[in-house]
């Protein structure tokens, strides 16, 4: 069921899938479709499945508006088409599911498992036939031949199997639709449209189709443009709302187009044998199932829970993607393709690895014995494009004002901790500051797994390393900041503080190197405080009233980044570090802007009217104007 709902007074329009018969509507945080709204009852509304439709009860003692009918708290009505519900001050609009489009889901999902044990059958004959797990993956990519006999191997063991054979063709109509489905997001992916049928991505041997013949590949090219015609794509304005478009509408368009019988038998054979070398393809060389998810540019994180279940998030908000490995094995061995390519290994002995992509993109894999449910892997994905701080305020991360504010404290050298929670975009963030920071300053870079994408040319990356098999040669966070200390930099940038390289991190903003920057988990400005004490206590026993006075000594400025329930995320707060409660002994802090909002639909970061202690040196420096704190 597809739900889309917004605040009457807002423009932003949400959008949810949802499975199930029952559907909870409400201001709670455990219902299925949460209205952030004083207004609203905690448990407004419930919409279940009835035999004879959807049934739409009224919980709240205000009740709500089903079109133009009241329906007050208790009430009961049956829906049998699309409605607008409002619950003030929200409009709902509800597209109920119909038999028919439960009936294809079921169709679908069957057909996909029995796809990956058809897919399954024929990659563990490749094996046996072939020489992929002697053979480089390097040479392999750039040998032409290879590639074309594993094209040539993956045709025969087809046939032998009998995928194109007449009693499989719902099963060849569905791997043919998974093929034109993906060519469509592809090209829509790369900004512009390209050739439907052309042979993929030039730089990666493997990836292009060397058996094409190309009046079907013509034909592929009619077909797609004309669904993409069918879906209405044209009609979105943004990439990202075409993408969703597609995602949407197309199978029950594929499912008119191949009803009408205007396709011939032999080009969907053709298309489905092309998209299972592809498959395959993916397999042997390069990242399976996620080749797909990771050329999404709206897809912003990928989780791997299990070979069976590969879940994405888009917009804020987490969804079953559909896709899934073929084994347990296969998702181990492209885990360990992905870290091999920054000379990181995961295995029994090393069960939990940290690495990236090549374009940066965070991965976390984790596998038996410390996985219980099976191999584990999240990618965090970094944009095509780098955001900038203008990014950020067109997307009501940050208002003008409290930008204009950090590129002043960043330009007078001012030591700054952006905190925030898991996925609020505290690294995001810390690249933006990054810009302000003059080009003739010499910056060290220091992390765990490199992440930071600074647009400067005096930058020097030093990343940590993992212990050989002997348990020696290893080198931290805090062996790189005490190192860094030597390579005279102007500005240190630490990815993250989350262990006892907090204490260096704080001697080192004291001692001359002002103007560097970090990140560290904290749901507050307040609590970085605390989490800082807990974190230098890990690599010395100093006592709490010392750790505060570095800490005053050395921290200028917090900012805190919120992710609201609606997956939005922005800058919730932003305080100066002041002095040392001279009746408490704890540190305190002033906030310079905070966040007020009714609702996650109606936010603002504000000033509060207090001014930082250092105030008169942005203002003899012209970096920045007085009235902006009284905006």
């Amino acid at each position: 069921m597809i739900v889309q709902y917004n605040h009457i007074t807002g423009s932003k329009q949400y959008r949810k899938e949802i499975d199930g018969n029952r559907i909870l509507i409400g201001r709670a945080e455990t219902c299925d479709i949460v209205l952030p709204n004083p207004c609203v009852a905690e448990k407004a509304a419930v919409l279940e499945k009835r035999p004879g439709g959807w049934e739409l009860q009224a919980l709240g003692f205000n009740g709500l508006l089903v079109d133009q009918d009241k329906l007050f708290g208790g009430e009961k009505m049956l829906l049998d088409h699309n409605v607008v519900i409002r619950i003030f001050p929200f409009d709902i609009n509800i597209d109920l599911p119909t038999d028919a489009e439960a009936d294809r889901k079921a169709r679908l999902a069957a057909l996909d498992k029995r796809l990956a044990e058809f897919v399954n059958k024929i990659h563990i004959e490749l094996l046996n036939r072939t020489d992929l797990d002697s053979k480089k993956d390097s040479d392999q990519q750039h040998s032409e031949e290879y590639v074309l006999n594993l094209e040539s191997h993956i045709e025969g063991i087809a046939k032998e199997f009998r995928l194109l054979e007449p009693e499989e063709f719902d099963l060849v109509v569905f791997f043919a639709g998974i093929g034109v489905r993906t060519e469509l997001l592809t090209s829509l992916s790369a900004g512009k449209r390209r050739s439907f049928g052309s042979t993929g991505d030039g730089s990666r041997g493997w990836s292009k189709l060397l058996t094409v013949v190309p009046t079907r590949e013509q034909e592929l090219t009619n077909i797609a443009t004309h669904l993409g015609t069918l879906i209405e794509i044209d009609s979105c304005r943004t990439v990202e709302d075409k993408l969703d478009r597609v995602e949407e509408k197309f199978w029950e368009n594929w499912e008119f187009l191949t009803g009408k019988n205007k396709i011939r038998k032999d080009l969907f054979f053709y298309l489905a044998l092309r998209y299972l070398k592809k498959t395959l393809k993916d397999i042997v060389f390069g990242y399976g199932p996620l080749e797909d998810l990771l050329r999404l540019p709206t897809i912003t994180e990928i989780m791997v829970v299990d070979s069976e279940r590969i879940f994405i998030e888009k917009n804020g908000r987490i969804e079953n993607s559909g896709r899934r490995f073929l084994s347990d094995e296969i998702t181990v061995t492209i885990m360990d393709r992905i870290v091999s390519r920054v000379n990181r290994h995961i295995d029994k002995s090393s069960p939990l690895v940290d690495a990236r992509l090549l374009d940066g993109s965070r991965v976390n894999a984790v596998i038996d014995p410390i996985a219980v449910s099976g191999p584990c892997l999240t990618i965090r994905k970094f944009p095509e494009q780098r955001m900038l701080m203008d990014d950020l305020i067109e997307m009501g991360a940050i208002p003008r004002s409290a930008a204009e504010f950090m590129r002043a404290a960043v330009l007078n050298r001012r030591n700054i901790i952006v905190s925030g929670g898991t996925g609020t975009g505290k690294t995001t963030l810390l690249n933006c500051l990054s810009d302000f920071i003059p080009d003739n300053e010499r910056i060290v870079t220091i992390e765990d797994t490199a992440e930071l994408r600074l647009n400067k040319e005096h930058v020097v990356r030093l990343e940590t390393k993992e212990a050989n098999i002997e348990g020696k040669g290893a080198y931290t966070i805090r062996d790189l900041v005490r190192n860094a200390l030597r390579m005279r930099p102007d500005r240190i940038v630490v990815g993250e503080c989350r262990g006892p390289e907090a204490l260096d991190m704080l001697q080192a903003m004291n001692t001359g190197h002002d103007g560097s920057l970090t990140t560290i988990h904290a749901n507050s400005s307040e609590d970085v405080v605390l989490r800082l004490e807990v974190l230098v206590q890990m690599a010395a026993d100093l006592p709490s009233s010392s750790i505060y006075r570095q800490i005053v000594s050395a921290v200028d400025l917090i900012i805190q980044l919120k992710r609201l329930r609606n997956g939005r995320r922005c800058v919730s707060q932003i305080s100066e570090v002041t002095e040392i409660d001279p009746i408490t002994g704890k540190v305190m802090l002033k906030d310079l802007f905070r966040f007020e909002n009714a609702s996650d639909d109606d936010t603002k970061l504000s000033p509060t009217g207090s001014l930082p202690s250092f105030m008169d040196a942005l203002i003899e420096r012209n970096l920045i104007q007085l009235d902006l704190f009284y905006l």
